[in-house]
């Protein structure tokens, strides 16, 4: 039996459709240096990304309150976060060209869903999202628990079958696998510490402009 027909396509924010690391690691370190930590290169952050804020300041501010280091963190962010993320090569286009196809859209990030609407909205794609969503809207459990997919599908209105997740890291693969929704990969090895392709996605891109020419159809 054939997959059915791509209705909606679920996004990942930080390493799939912005490189928002030199933000995230700002803000980091200015939490690490008010606990008197030393700070960390943009690469060394990189690799804790990607399992919540919380878990990031568990990873990279030992022995701290990591709910205080949230607090700091989230008061910070702001300052940093529009100036430190670029949405990738192909992105703006790809998206705007899938969103005038009908193709409904959206976010599913275990980034802040404050920060997550905010730069969709300061980048330029608040019109073409239909949904941002994050561990608030899916009783505050982060990916991989496919709750943030489910809920995503609920509120776009469309069945998993219907939608696939575009993500770079193997807790996608693993949400994805868990909601039974398609996986597919891009901008793979960007962040964290583990190769996703071995959690067995269902593709592998190579760019992400590909998506044009897998889900849709184009305008006569």
């Amino acid at each position: 039996m054939s997959a059915a027909p791509v209705r909606a396509a679920l996004f990942d924010f930080d390493g799939t459709l912005a490189d928002s690391f030199a933000a995230i690691a700002a803000s980091t370190n200015h939490v690490r240096r008010s606990f008197g930590l030393p700070e960390m290169s943009v690469a060394e952050v990189r690799k804790y990304v990607g399992h919540g804020l919380r878990n990031l300041m568990e990873e990279l501010c030992p022995g701290s309150d990591p709910d205080e280091g949230v607090r700091r963190y989230r008061e910070h962010h702001p300052t940093v976060m529009v100036a430190g993320t670029k949405l990738f090569p192909g992105v703006a286009d790809t998206l705007h060209e899938l969103h005038n196809r009908g193709i409904k859209l959206g976010v599913c990030s275990n980034k802040a869903v404050q920060f997550t609407k905010a730069l969709v909205r300061d980048l330029g794609l608040g019109e073409v999202m239909a949904g941002v969503f994050g561990p608030e809207d899916a009783d505050g459990k982060p990916k991989p628990d496919p709750t943030m997919l489910l809920e995503a599908c609920r509120r776009l209105e469309v069945t998993p079958a219907e939608t696939v997740y575009v993500g770079d890291m193997i807790v996608d693969v693993q949400a994805g696998q868990a909601a039974g929704i398609r996986v597919w990969l891009v901008h793979v090895g960007l962040a964290g510490s583990e190769d996703p392709t071995t959690a067995g996605p269902d593709r592998v891109l190579q760019e992400f402009a590909e998506l044009k020419h897998l889900i849709g159809e184009p305008a006569a």
